[in-house]
């Protein structure tokens, strides 16, 4: 079957960012030894790793031209915030949002937002080690690439370090190393190299640190998880699963060297797409279904049968955000786009042995934004095309949800 894309399920799929349901940013995360970065992962289509042969060398990646400095943009009298396309936090109380043509910052939960920086980009992405230190990407709409900035006291200043060469999803495991799909800088931005990658991948490859990464590699009726400790030179299956659908994409996380989410994704049709996830914690020896979520329209996950009961299911009938908080605990967003409020939200808190629907019902028709600190407190900010976005938080893992801010309006294009 090939993947398709239709209707308002490819505005889901198109306009949430990577990185988002990818990878970390709390303020747990103090360096990637700790193996403890939450991380995010969105759904996305964009293709940014070449299938082929991964005996070749790793080469450096051409940096496109840096795009104008930030230095000439700041926070304007107004100091307007807008429609939200990415959220960070670094803890319960202090973090980032941004979106069109705006960053701003918080230390009160999202209760008040101060604008650090007004520019002409759209916010792709943030990822923060701690509540000082963050980075964050913007789309600049050309082909002059992705533009990385960041800052080291809070978002009191923001400065140009580079540009991110595709747009996968960025996280960084120290000041100057960080990783975008199958992209490695270890100068904070300013040179990229290409990392060797498995031949028929699926999606993005994720690469925990300098050793660890995974792929999904797809066809003749299956899929395979591939794991590679040796930062690419080789790689090896882990899991092989056959599978009717073959999965159109795939998102991967992860929380430490041996722990790995995979999210596949597999038909669109009717608003609805199907997809399911699967988790290891121990390298890839076992591996926990999590979630296999079919439908009438999109057909059967990937990797199971349209009437496939025991593996929960989450709500919705198409797949929101997903944010890993460690290898225990994990929130994704769901979606119903043909109901009044279609925004809803699960969690795992054992690793994918059991899942929680959760019981909050918001509106909106854009992407959502989840970003968790623990088990316990999440932000959760759900956005419509024309309408403002609004941001809630729970504190007890999602039984009670307070709206704790409304963000302007979206001008009109």
């Amino acid at each position: 079957m090939k993947l398709v894309r239709k209707g308002s399920s490819l505005l889901l799929f198109t306009s949430l960012l990577l990185a988002a349901a990818g990878c970390s940013g709390a303020a747990n995360q103090a360096d990637s030894a700790k193996s403890s970065d939450p991380v995010s992962s969105p759904v996305t289509t964009i293709p940014v790793v070449a299938k082929g042969s991964s005996t070749k060398p790793a080469a450096s990646l051409p940096v496109p031209v840096n795009p104008p400095s930030i230095s000439t943009f700041k926070p304007s009298a107004t100091k307007s915030t807008g429609r939200v396309t990415a959220v960070r936090l670094a803890d319960p109380l202090t973090g980032w949002a941004g979106g069109d043509g705006w960053l701003a910052g918080t230390t009160d939960g999202g209760k008040h937002w101060n604008v650090q920086l007004q520019h002409p980009y759209v916010v792709q992405q943030i990822f923060a080690l701690n509540a000082k230190k963050a980075w964050t990407t913007m789309d600049i709409g050309d082909k002059r690439g992705v533009k990385l900035i960041r800052t080291t006291d809070g978002g009191k200043h923001w400065k140009d370090v580079g540009t991110v060469p595709n747009y996968s999803f960025f996280h960084s495991v120290s000041d100057t190393e960080a990783y975008s799909g199958n992209a490695k800088t270890t100068d904070g931005g300013k040179t990229w190299t290409k990392l060797q990658v498995p031949a028929a991948i699926v999606g993005d490859p994720y690469f925990h640190d300098r050793n660890n990464g995974w792929a999904v590699t797809a066809g003749n009726g299956k899929f395979v998880i591939q794991k590679t400790t040796d930062g690419g030179k080789s790689w090896r299956a882990v899991f092989t699963r056959k599978t009717q659908v073959i999965p159109g994409t795939a998102m991967i996380r992860s929380t430490g060297t041996k722990d790995a989410w995979v999210e596949l994704i597999g038909d669109s049709g009717m608003t609805q797409t199907s997809y399911s996830m699967f988790h290891t914690s121990d390298g890839g020896k076992s591996w926990q279904p999590v979630l296999a979520d079919s439908g009438a329209g999109s057909g059967p996950a990937p990797g199971f049968s349209m009437n496939e009961k025991k593996v929960p299911r989450n709500t919705g009938n198409s797949p929101g955000m997903l944010y890993v908080v460690n290898p225990s605990v994990a929130f994704m967003g769901g979606q119903c786009e043909a109901c009044d409020n279609p925004n809803t939200i699960g969690k795992t808190t054992n690793g994918g042995k059991s899942w929680i629907n959760l019981k909050p019902l918001y509106p909106g028709y854009g992407p959502q934004q989840i970003a968790a600190a623990d088990a316990n407190h999440v932000w959760w900010i759900n956005t419509d095309h024309d309408q403002p976005s609004r941001m809630y938080v729970t504190s007890d893992g999602g039984h009670h949800w307070t709206l704790v801010h409304t963000f302007d309006k979206p001008k009109s294009n």
